[in-house]
């Protein structure tokens, strides 16, 4: 059976690529454009009702977001008018994609590395504008999944990674761990699963391909316990700075959105029922 995410048309989705595309971005911004001050040196605080508001923030954002991706996957993967603007069957049987499927998929990286250039001094106006673009252009491209794998495969895989979601984000909250050191391995990591994904577009090798998958739960596993605590210590350098926070929320959102989508993408190569 062809691994699927090897097919040279449509080698990966444009949301596993990008992923950490956007950690050039976070890097660049970190919240530092005149919002953040020094991090506090010890990460035992106590739970405040601002940081639980805070958190719940960016959770409820970052929800909202799953469900609005959600929708939009399953009308491009499922209503025929839609689904032929954006997919198509090459000659020989392969799922491949229009050109505008193919500006859809790349649209994700246009605006993060847009962003870099076009939101030099970010408000939440404009994070939020760029989140939101964000997730209507990955939903939109996440149609194909319905193409490859079967609805309850899809739906199985997802609550997993929503489970699996939930305890790593607990275990980046309630840590004492400095995990900081842990996250510069993990960039490092998904640099590499990015090269890798790239050879594959060539080698098409269904082990490499699973080797990859797996090490991608891993490493977003990890990304999403680390970007939490490292929200969390973004709340307490903002000092209650509101507009600084309104962007870290934003931030924050899109973060855990891009770690969810692409652990979920990740699973569904060992769980997805696959149609081809």
């Amino acid at each position: 059976m062809r691994p699927p995410g090897a097919d040279p048309i449509f080698p990966a989705y444009a949301g596993r690529t990008t992923a950490r595309d956007w950690e050039t971005k976070r890097a660049m911004s970190d919240f530092n454009n005149g919002y953040a001050r020094p991090a506090p040196a010890s990460l035992d605080m106590s739970i405040d009702t601002g940081l639980r508001a805070f958190m719940l923030g960016v959770y409820n954002k970052l929800a909202l977001g799953l469900v609005v991706a959600g929708a939009l996957a399953w009308v491009t993967g499922n209503v025929p008018e839609v689904q032929q603007l954006l997919f198509v069957r090459t000659a020989d049987g392969r799922l491949g994609m229009t050109v505008l499927g193919m500006v859809v998929q790349f649209a994700p990286l246009v605006l993060l590395f847009g962003s870099m250039f076009f939101m030099r001094n970010p408000t939440a106006r404009g994070v939020n504008m760029l989140y939101w673009a964000v997730v209507a252009s990955i939903g939109a491209g996440l149609g194909v999944l319905f193409l490859r794998y079967t609805g309850g495969s899809l739906a199985s895989t997802f609550f997993v990674t929503a489970a699996a979601f939930g305890a790593l984000s607990l275990v980046g909250y309630t840590t004492k761990k400095n995990l900081s050191g842990m996250g510069t391995f993990l960039i490092m990591g998904v640099i590499g699963l990015i090269i890798a994904s790239i050879v594959n577009i060539f080698m098409q090798s269904g082990m490499l391909y699973l080797i990859i998958s797996g090490l991608g739960v891993l490493i977003f596993s990890g990304l999403i316990a680390y970007d939490t605590q490292r929200l969390k210590m973004t709340y307490y350098a903002l000092g209650g700075d509101r507009a600084a926070m309104g962007v870290a929320t934003g931030f924050g959102a899109l973060n855990l959105f891009i770690n969810f989508v692409n652990l979920f993408q990740f699973l569904l190569a060992f769980m997805g029922g696959n149609r081809e």
